[in-house]
């Protein structure tokens, strides 16, 4: 009876929505056609130049005095986290930004990577950019499928048209995965989407010693020769050097500058420097960090004096509970964690203060919006040296993580911090990452800097309002209009509102009534200072996830209602005093999904995770030839070797015998494999989330000329992960025979990648480094794939952790 009761009010809130003749909101009057028609020639043309006016087309500008911009966009901050919006991590950039500028205390985000940033680039919800999820998880529907439509005009592509140089350096989220290779198709990557200069990486994180970065769509390694390289400085580094170019060229021509660090996603990887600086301040532990940080938002007047402290979130353990030695190990995770974070926040100054010596800085509208969503719960209960062994449920004892204690945070380990952490970087929020549900998933510092515009500097703003709302405002500061089509394409009205209402008055009512909120199926709707949410019904990823009972997505959900005017920080559940109230936002909330591209509701992560449903470059495919060198091969688009026999086969050319170098590998430090020359002899290692390394070597080397390797692994099959014997061939002669007691289940690396006859990022052994270049000659290697034998449960595990992987 309740589910027909539930499905019934769903559906009137349906019809409504279907009903409606109002366009999809926004306030940006759409008029304009880009690119602008050419103008008439206004010349003369006579028999010969004697008898004739030229008249040369001239080059779009930008309105006289129109501001440079500059979104800086970190990664995986919580509300709490930063010292300018009351944490205990210090940020003096974003001080500074906010001393000469505005802070926004009630910002929001998706709640979640990909679509936080798509709804930033375009002004429009998630969906309706069809990006309801992470890029891994597209479902073919068309607020999931991740295919950025070109009826949903980037700010940047505006922009260009409009007389800006734009360019984008750091993380970008936003291709399909399919895409993500050198087959392309490029029309989503950045120098697609009105970026003339890309340089950063492609995906959620990378390694911040050895990241695997693009220049336009060009593959490069800029680590290589430099021990000291860390990508948060090359980014600066590289953004000064394109901002010193433009103004030098075009000092009078405005630039759009979107500058998105990796940080402070995982791994945390900052400069042992910045690290020291932390040393003892989180001793204190993840409950009491709480407490202080609330109690510095309030002095500083970013939360009302009455805001509650809502409870540690469930599964989270007490500080108190733990031992000495996790309590030890915990804090210095913690304080990896705040040095990355000052580090980039110095790192986005040193673009800033170069900003400022080119005299530009009085005219530069700043928007530093300090995290895509809540701080991350995905280091679990106890964090971790190598994410890849969680993902592959390979449990790591806290007690060997500290063994390599001081290994954290370098090139040798892909590291988190405890979701304890996280929940107290989200203070006063409950939960974190992912959880739209609630605030500590959704909510995030941001400040607004404009000298020449902002008169009320070091001004707090209270107004409500959402990612969507940034391009609005851009649009109207810069007088730009929305333009009704697009490269020949008719544009979908931006949804969002602008914010430039807030600069001269900080009581102004928020223009912001109504938002939805919806990831993995968790829901939220917020309007006129109220929330009604679900409640997490399987709790924290950290949790364990088998022990719940599977309920209707819609029926089986619970409901929580939070007056927000009145309660900041959602402390106080209503739901059982106003039913009625939160009866009619439920309503709402369905209204705006059918509105907004957000039906289906889908709360299955295992099913979305498997790339059956979406376009495949491997799907099928039992046999890969690659003739000589290829690298930075996404993992989704390479050889699948996981849970199954394979054959490599090379076909090398010896010059003198002694060669050296890669033939073939995929992976690096946190798993993989690879078949190398040592010594001139052929060499197999396999490495199992860097907890179990084997190799299977010949005896001696082989004499110059050409030569066929041959390696054989036949997989002893009875589930996944499991083991098997592998066996070296050279010229059909067998050179060596080992076993792999265990293999990797289900996934070598998130950042890793394929490449032949070298390696990039990190080695699989430690006995070579990168990039180990193949020093003979490849003549073509050939990878053969045998039947995966699984029953159903091994299935099942595969879908599985496809899920926890796409979760974290």
């Amino acid at each position: 009876m309740k589910r027909k009761v539930v499905h019934a009010t769903f559906r009137v809130a349906l019809g409504a929505a279907c009903a409606a003749t109002a366009p999809f909101g926004g306030s940006v009057a759409a008029q304009e056609v880009l690119p602008i028609p050419p103008a008439p020639f206004k010349g003369q043309i006579g028999l010969s130049v004697k008898d004739s006016k030229p008249d040369f087309p001239q080059p779009i500008k930008a309105p006289k005095g129109a501001p440079n911009i500059l979104i800086i966009l970190l990664d995986d901050v919580g509300y709490g986290a930063s010292g300018t919006f009351g944490g205990a991590i210090s940020t003096p950039t974003l001080d500074q930004l906010a001393n000469n500028g505005l802070r926004y205390t009630q910002f929001h985000t998706t709640s979640i990577s990909s679509p936080s940033r798509a709804s930033l680039l375009t002004g429009r919800n998630h969906h309706m950019v069809h990006t309801g999820n992470i890029m891994e998880l597209a479902t073919g529907f068309p607020g999931y499928d991740s295919l950025m439509g070109k009826d949903t005009a980037t700010v940047a592509e505006i922009l260009r048209q409009k007389g800006w140089n734009t360019a984008w350096f750091g993380k970008n989220h936003n291709v399909p995965d399919w895409q993500n290779s050198q087959a392309g198709p490029f029309d989503i990557w950045p120098t697609g989407l009105g970026f003339e200069k890309f340089y950063g990486f492609i995906g959620a994180e990378t390694s911040q010693w050895r990241p695997a970065v693009f220049d336009g769509t060009k593959p490069i390694e800029p680590y290589l020769g430099n021990p000291d390289y860390n990508f948060d400085y090359d980014i600066a580094d590289q953004a000064i050097e394109w901002v010193r170019n433009q103004k030098a060229v075009a000092p009078d021509k405005p630039f759009f500058l979107y500058y998105a660090p990796g940080a402070t996603h995982s791994p945390h990887q900052p400069k042992k420097e910045w690290i020291a600086k932390y040393k003892g301040k989180f001793d204190q532990g993840w409950d009491n960090l709480r407490e202080e940080t609330l109690a510095r938002q309030k002095k500083l007047g970013l939360v009302p004096t009455d805001t509650r402290l809502t409870e540690r979130s469930r599964g989270i353990p007490a500080w108190d509970s733990l031992n000495a030695e996790q309590k030890q190990l915990y804090a210095y995770m913690m304080e990896i964690y705040a040095g990355y974070l000052s580090q980039t926040d110095y790192n986005a100054g040193r673009v800033l203060d170069a900003i400022e010596k080119m005299g530009q800085m009085e005219n530069t509208l700043v928007i530093y919006i300090c995290g895509d969503n809540g701080a991350s719960g995905e280091g679990m209960i106890q964090g971790s040296l190598n994410e890849m062994a969680m993902i592959n449920m390979i449990q790591e004892d806290y007690k060997e993580v500290l063994k390599h204690k001081d290994d954290l945070g370098t090139w040798k380990t892909h590291n988190h911090y405890p979701v304890g952490w996280a929940h107290a970087m989200n203070a006063p929020f409950q939960w974190v990452k992912a959880m739209p549900s609630h605030y500590g998933g959704s909510a995030n510092g941001m400040v607004i800097s404009w000298p020449a515009r902002i008169k009320d500097r070091g001004g707090i703003r209270p107004q409500w309002h959402h990612v969507i709302d940034i391009v609005p405002t851009l649009l109207e500061l810069t007088g730009q209009q929305q333009p009704a089509s697009v490269n020949g394409v008719a544009q979908k009205p931006i949804e969002g509102v602008s914010m430039a209402y807030t600069f001269d008055n900080a009581k102004a009512p928020s223009t912001r009534h109504t938002q939805y909120f919806e990831i993995f199926g968790l829901r939220a709707i917020y309007h006129d200072g109220w929330v009604a949410c679900t409640t997490p019904p399987y709790g924290g990823t950290w949790e364990d996830q088998t022990k719940w009972k599977r309920v209707d997505v819609i029926s089986g959900y619970k409901w929580e209602l939070y007056h927000v005017a009145e309660d900041f920080s959602e402390a106080v559940n209503l739901a059982d005093q106003y039913p009625d109230k939160l009866r009619d936002l439920q309503l709402l909330f369905y209204a705006e999904a059918a509105k907004y591209n957000v039906l289906p509701i889908d709360d299955g992560g295992m099913e979305k995770m498997d790339p059956a449903g979406r376009p495949s470059l491997t799907r099928g495919r039992t046999e890969f030839t690659y003739f000589g060198p290829v690298k930075r091969i996404h993992e989704g688009s390479a050889p699948d070797v996981k849970n199954k026999s394979f054959r490599i086969t090379a076909d090398v050319i010896l010059p003198k015998g002694n060669e050296q170098g890669v033939l073939v590998t995929q992976g690096g430090l946190s798993g993989g494999y690879a078949l190398i020359f040592e010594k001139g002899k052929p060499v197999f290692y396999y490495n199992v989330a860097n907890v179990a390394h084997y190799n299977i070597a010949a005896k001696n080397p082989l004499k110059p000329g050409k030569h066929t390797i041959d390696f054989d692994f036949q997989y002893d099959g009875g589930g996944v992960g499991k083991g098997g014997t592998g066996t070296m061939k050279v010229d059909g002669r067998q050179v060596a025979q080992g076993r792999i007691e265990r293999t990797t289940p289900f996934r070598f690396s998130i950042d890793e990648t394929f490449d032949v006859g070298e390696d990039t990022g990190t080695p699989v052994s430690l006995n070579y480094d990168v990039p180990f270049k193949f020093t003979g000659t490849i003549e073509k290697v050939v990878i053969n794939l045998g039947q995966t034998k699984l029953g159903a449960a091994d299935h099942q595990k595969l879908k599985d952790a496809d899920a926890k992987l796409a979760a974290d």
